[in-house]
């Protein structure tokens, strides 16, 4: 069996060192014959980059293993680049979490003002790794899974469309989990029915391979508890802003109970309640900073020191096993059936076909191919378009320099009250970024 070369674009995340492990937890699945890690951060990469090659050859000695800031010798000759980029790190994250909420709006990681801002960043850096990879390697695939991966997926759209990048996103494959839980199952004897945008959208089916449909019961717990379960709090070690998150999922259902939510749409129909439960002095961020990054780099150094990663600390990063059978998908032509982020082309009937959209897809050599999912609600239809058009304004914005169109934006975002807040949060968001921004006029 071939074995594969591969390239973490991101190298220096939190998340390298999990997925690293998860990788090697899987080499008889997708054999690997050589990892580098790429960052423009020298020195964050290089504490998780010694770590690991410790780790690897005490673990994996055949492995051919290295890290660089150097493109060229980054992406050259490889077959798969696995995109985790965070552009600005975890300090711009905070400051996209806590300008919103110093004018009454809540500030997230991918939705509303913080999303936008983050994604503003993320268009720059995603198209020079795409442009490093079809430079240095013109037949590799890109597994992205960085965030926003809505407004990301819209820009390589509109900028690359003929790049080869895949873009998917975690988050459906933890909530199958959950839910798998909730019915007792295993996730992989589970096939769903999904529409929406990423981060966006709502279950319309959970059946087994018999064919026995499941998506009733799981409402029913969910109505009580939202998506929170007892194997996840007492295993998982849950911060308590996640558990929070899952709880909610009982009153997005109330809603609309004919479908099972995604959590995120908790900060489009309910703002009000999560800037009330806000504390704009210690967001997500400095919760992520306190917690996993401090972990994780701990980890890294006491590897360093000892010489060894025995009892290391870093983790298999197990529910990204995700980023395997995508890449198993395309190499071996599995066709497996996944949630992706593609053009719509008619997967949902009644929404435009330039939407980049959420949907089950059967995934093989040739990339993704989207399952019909039929027409959909006015409900949902309403709630998807103006975020679509939201994330369309954005990359407009980005390629165009136009303050207007990221004001615009801005407004109509469900997250904000008023074009009054949406510029003044967006006046504070350009000062901020001055460094990141095209600039905007």
């Amino acid at each position: 069996m071939k074995k594969f070369s591969v390239v973490i674009a991101g190298g220096g995340s939190t998340f390298t060192p999990g997925i690293v492990m998860m990788m090697l937890d899987n080499m008889e699945r997708f054999p690997i014959g050589e990892l580098v890690l790429y960052d423009n951060d020298e020195e964050r990469q290089a504490q998780l980059g010694q770590a690991l090659k410790i780790l690897l050859k005490e673990q994996a000695p055949a492995l051919k293993f290295s890290y660089t800031t150097d493109p060229k010798e980054a992406f050259t000759d490889k077959d798969f680049c696995m995109a985790h980029i965070r552009v600005g790190k975890y300090e711009m994250r905070e400051i996209d979490e806590k300008i919103p909420l110093r004018h009454g709006v809540i500030g997230q990681e991918t939705c509303g003002p913080g999303g936008i801002a983050y994604g503003m960043r993320s268009i720059t850096g995603m198209l020079e790794i795409i442009d490093y990879m079809e430079e240095y390697s013109p037949d590799c695939w890109m597994l992205n899974y960085s965030n926003p991966a809505s407004i990301v997926a819209e820009a390589c759209r509109v900028l690359r469309p003929e790049s080869k990048v895949l873009n998917i996103c975690d988050m459906p494959v933890g909530t199958l989990r959950r839910m798998s839980q909730i019915i007792n199952k295993q996730p992989e004897e589970l096939e769903v029915r999904y529409f929406g945008l990423n981060h966006f959208g709502w279950w319309t089916s959970v059946k087994d391979k018999e064919g026995h449909e499941y998506i009733d019961q799981i409402k029913d717990y969910v109505s009580e508890n939202g998506y929170l379960t007892k194997v996840e709090v007492d295993t998982q070690h849950m911060d308590q802003s996640w558990q929070d998150t899952h709880k909610k999922a009982k009153d997005l259902l109330a809603v609309n109970p004919s479908y099972l939510p995604n959590t995120y749409l908790k900060y489009y129909l309910y703002p009000d309640y999560e800037v009330a439960n806000s504390n704009e002095k210690f967001t997500r961020a400095n919760e992520v900073m306190d917690g996993r990054e401090k972990e994780v780099f701990t980890a890294a150094r006491n590897i360093i020191e000892k010489g060894t990663a025995v009892d290391s600390g870093f983790h298999i990063d197990s529910h990204a096993s995700f980023i395997v059978d995508l890449a198993r998908a395309i190499a071996f032509n599995t066709h497996e059936r996944m949630l992706m982020i593609v053009e719509n082309n008619g997967a949902i009937a009644n929404f435009p076909d330039d939407a980049m959209v959420e949907v089950p897809c059967i995934v093989g050599n040739n990339g993704p191919e989207p399952l019909t999912q039929g027409k959909i609600p006015a409900f949902e239809h309403a709630m998807m378009f103006q975020q679509l058009t939201v994330e369309k304004l954005v990359v407009e914005a980005y390629i165009e320099g136009s303050y207007q169109k990221l004001w615009q934006a801005l407004t109509l975002s469900k997250t904000i009250p008023s074009a009054k807040v949406a510029k003044d949060i967006l006046d504070d968001l350009i000062t901020a970024n001055s460094e990141y921004w095209p600039e905007l006029t």
